[in-house]
């Protein structure tokens, strides 16, 4: 994973500083596509996201890596394409504190009793901007 394409421009990574939700679409066992909004940062040239190990979309990473994002929008787009690796312990530190920064929220634990929390790591193979494949 370490072929990445095209880092985004001054003004791309601005808005992913400062957007809030990102939809993830991940890649169900049919074949068939799960889309779901979520909290992110973006850092060292990766897509960082929280979420609980019994999850859907954990599930299908488990099982088909390929996930497309996309900044809610719609006018002018951004879209990235990329693969996850799960991370279910030692979250780096420098992602915690972003995300603390970002949403006043520990990435790390746990939404709910019995839960465990998961890092998606996502290495992007492709980004598309402002309609424009790169």
């Amino acid at each position: 994973m370490s072929d990445l394409v095209n880092e985004p421009s001054p003004a791309v990574r601005l808005r992913l500083a400062e957007e809030r939700n990102v939809w993830l679409c991940t890649v169900r066992p049919d074949g068939s596509a799960h889309v779901t909004p979520v909290w992110f940062v973006y850092q060292s040239s990766r897509w960082w996201i929280g979420s609980d190990l019994s999850s859907v979309k954990v599930r299908n990473i488990r099982t088909e890596p390929r996930v497309s994002l996309a900044l809610e929008d719609g006018r002018f787009p951004v879209v990235a394409e990329g693969d996850a690796l799960l991370i279910g312990e030692g979250f780096p530190r420098e992602i915690v504190t972003a995300f603390e920064q970002k949403y006043a929220w520990d990435v790390s634990a746990p939404t709910r009793p019995g839960s465990k929390r998961v890092l998606l790591e996502v290495c992007i193979r492709r980004w598309l901007l402002a309609g424009t494949a790169q």
